[in-house]
């Protein structure tokens, strides 16, 4: 009996897993681009190095395997899918380690599948990475409270280490973490010899990259100064706190029963852990007014303790129809999912329907203002159309081996690098990890420039005394792009060094 229930759940996992899967494809429209982001992200598959500016190097490694895949947009939203799935399995797994049954992996399944982890899993951005390990740790946190067996510590170690590697933000998880066991009985776990094995192995695993940082004097540090002068500054405390229940909102129920069982429910007492360490880590994020997404990855576990609860709860009587209905009632609250938050509608559509996205906030951008179409959708615009106009102009020159094609930010390179058909094109930028990879092996005699549209200097006085000439050849014109605007120039024939101002630059820009 056992044998056959087994392999019904396989059986609806994998179906769980293939949904998924399909979800992530068929919910982009195909009028958008692949997001800023994303371009950076594949761009480090041909910069190899155990750290960068933006993230730490997990992503270039899978940017790696999308490049010797073919670079193809599938594979690009693959990888994000794949790590999507595994969260689910991982939770899967967690509620099987909880003694949960069928009804409490579905409802878990089924509250993951959808949520917010349908939008964050349709980008390439570590995200993705971040929350399946955040997943992943506290899985095998209960594997060792369950067995207080020494292999589950090492292997927190290691799941911590790699998620480290993908985003430094499950440190907070950590940080989370620490003061909880201290109130918990699970506070003897710091005299246990293999805890502090398990994290020199995890700082074996993470020293590449910390003597990444040092070599390159910690420009992560710098750009999380950058961070929080530009972005995290217009950061609301409310609006962090309404976004938590908005993650999870079809299921919102799920996660209310699991506050509740982590409190009042028996058999969960000695995993309250978990609810400390949420209390811990959402002050600090609040105290550091971080942005909300970043504590994503503390709910799926939170998502298993629930379904369990809520199994127990409608186990008999009349409570047992609440089953279907609550698997209903989520279907049924994700509707605004997919309606507001996926890009699904062509920009044309979403017009149409302007004041319900700004009701619900997503209109507002990280500059605290409200535009005509959300951030991430603006961001999905009008990359490849800057592409084809920089080839267009680049067709044209005679010396293109000593033409240089820079850019204002790390969007448009990514982009014009992964959409041109001149494969040698090399477009570049100051911005982010682009300052370390400006090629300065050639005599410079031409740039192609790309501005945005706030740059002040439409007449290019600037650059003008350094060339020939200086013609503005073309702009982006897609009315819904976060780029409109962006003008590409022509500069023709150097007059100067400009190998020699460019290396000024980097030295200067690095050095502040």
């Amino acid at each position: 009996m056992r044998s056959i229930l087994s392999k019904r759940n396989n059986l609806i996992l994998a179906g769980f897993v293939l949904v998924k899967f399909i979800l992530q494809y068929l919910l982009i429209n195909p009028a958008y681009d692949l997001q800023r982001d994303e371009y950076l992200h594949l761009d480090q598959a041909n910069h190899l190095a155990w750290g960068y500016i933006s993230v730490p190097p997990v992503t270039s490694w899978i940017s790696f395997i999308i490049k010797l895949l073919g670079n193809d947009v599938f594979w690009v939203k693959f990888f994000p899918a794949l790590f999507g799935a595994l969260t689910i399995i991982v939770v899967w797994k967690t509620i099987e380690e909880l003694k949960g049954k069928t009804y409490a992996l579905i409802l878990a399944s089924t509250a993951l599948l959808l949520s917010v982890l349908l939008r964050i899993n349709i980008l390439y951005q570590p995200n993705s990475f971040d929350i399946f390990f955040w997943t992943l740790t506290n899985y095998i946190i209960i594997k060792y409270i369950n067995s207080e067996k020494a292999k589950w510590l090492y292997a927190a170690g290691i799941a911590v280490a790699f998620g480290f590697l993908s985003k430094y933000n499950i440190a907070f998880l950590i940080l989370g973490l620490l003061p909880a066991l201290l109130l918990t009985k699970h506070r003897t776990v710091f005299l246990n010899k293999h805890l502090y094995f398990s994290a020199l192995i995890a700082l074996f695993i993470i020293l590449p990259n910390l003597l990444w940082q040092v070599q390159n004097h910690f420009p992560t540090l710098r750009q999380l100064k950058e961070l929080a002068d530009t972005q995290l500054v217009n950061v609301n405390r409310f609006d962090f706190m309404k976004e938590q229940f908005m993650f999870f909102f079809s299921a919102y129920f799920v996660l209310l029963a699991a506050f509740i069982a982590l409190i009042f429910y028996k058999p969960f007492r000695k995993y309250q852990l978990f609810l400390w360490g949420y209390i811990f880590t959402i002050a600090l994020y609040t105290f550091c007014k971080a942005k909300a997404y970043y504590a994503i990855g503390l709910y799926p576990v939170l998502i298993a303790f629930g379904a369990i609860y809520l199994e127990q709860l409608f186990e008999s009587g009349w409570k047992k129809y609440l089953r279907p209905i609550s698997i209903v009632l989520i279907l049924i609250q994700s509707i605004p999912l997919f309606l507001f938050a996926m890009p699904i509608q062509s920009p044309e559509q979403i017009q149409k329907s302007l004041p319900r996205y700004q009701r619900i906030g997503l209109l507002r951008w990280e500059d605290g203002k409200d535009h005509n179409m959300p951030q991430d959708f603006a961001d999905m615009l009008g990359w490849r159309e800057l592409a084809q106009k920089v080839d267009a102009t680049y067709s044209k020159i005679e010396n293109k081996e000593n033409t240089l094609v820079y850019c204002d930010n790390y969007g448009q390179a990514g982009a014009i690098n992964y959409y041109s058909t001149y494969k040698n094109i090399h477009a570049i930028s100051y911005n982010a990890d682009y300052i370390n990879w400006i090629p300065l092996d050639k005599p410079i005699k031409n740039v192609i420039l790309v501005k945005d549209i706030y740059d002040g200097d439409p007449s290019r006085q600037k650059e003008a005394p350094l060339f020939d000439s200086t013609l503005a050849v073309s702009k982006i014109e897609n009315p819904y792009a976060r780029e409109k605007g962006t003008t590409i120039y022509f500069l023709k024939g150097a007059k100067t060094n400009i190998n020699a101002i460019i290396a000024k630059e980097i030295t200067e820009r690095k050095n502040h």
